[in-house]
């Protein structure tokens, strides 16, 4: 048990490092041209209106803070909950550059979030590919949600639209360059794999939910899965 402990949390402060190494970077793949129509479109699946309050599960370094503070206005709340120190401080920095009162940031597992609720909504934003249980933290995160509220999870996996062939072996390419180093070489399995596996089995708790919607964008390479919790 200990050295399984130990593992767990060496593979925990790899994982910090190396996205807090990259948030620059992470920054400015999250706000390429055309990634904030699927931001948008994300926001508006989660129905938020003035005076809401919303968490974002590994927010990162705040791309959607901007679509989701329009909706629930300045009487409204959203938090950013993330992990990683490098990201929260790029996320910081656009708070504060913007003036946003109502935007705050909590750092903390979004698989156990130090989150009371009920909250309006959640949103998960290409988070659940990292994590080890994925199904079991959004029925987490769907517990956070009050009766009516929505829940949205945006996430980006293998395409299996055949116009897509031609891109597939860049879309691995850039999961394998995206993964931990270490993660890379401890396991055999490509990282596009398992990430596959975890977005969908992210989607499940979903699926039974009242209104539940599915969309893709970039040719299958990007999904939005959303619901309301009951």
């Amino acid at each position: 048990m200990g050295q399984h402990t130990d593992a767990t949390n060496q593979g925990a402060y790899e994982a910090q490092s190396f996205y807090g190494r990259w948030a620059r970077l992470y920054d400015l793949v999250a706000t390429f041209p055309g990634v904030g129509s699927w931001r948008e479109r994300t926001a508006e699946s989660l129905d938020l209106s003035p005076g809401d309050t919303v968490v974002e599960m590994g927010c990162g370094t705040g791309a959607n803070f901007s679509y989701l503070r329009e909706r629930v206005g300045a009487s409204g709340t959203v938090v950013g909950v993330d992990f990683t120190r490098g990201m929260l401080d790029r996320a910081a920095t656009r708070v504060e550059e913007r003036g946003w009162e109502n935007v705050h940031l909590v750092r903390g597992d979004a698989t156990a979030p130090p989150i009371a609720g009920p909250v309006d909504a959640v949103l998960g934003s290409f988070v659940v590919g990292m994590l080890g249980s994925p199904a079991a933290a959004v029925e987490e995160w769907c517990s956070l949600v009050r009766p009516g509220g929505r829940i949205a999870l945006l996430d980006a996996s293998r395409s299996t639209d055949p116009r897509a062939r031609p891109l597939d072996a860049l879309f691995r390419l850039f999961v394998a360059m995206s993964a931990p180093p270490t993660t890379r070489l401890r396991y055999s399995t490509p990282p596009w794999k398992p990430l596959d596996d975890r977005v969908a089995a992210a989607r499940k708790p979903l699926e039974n939910r009242s209104e539940y919607a599915h969309e893709a964008f970039a040719l299958g390479f990007v999904r939005l899965s959303s619901a309301t919790v009951e």
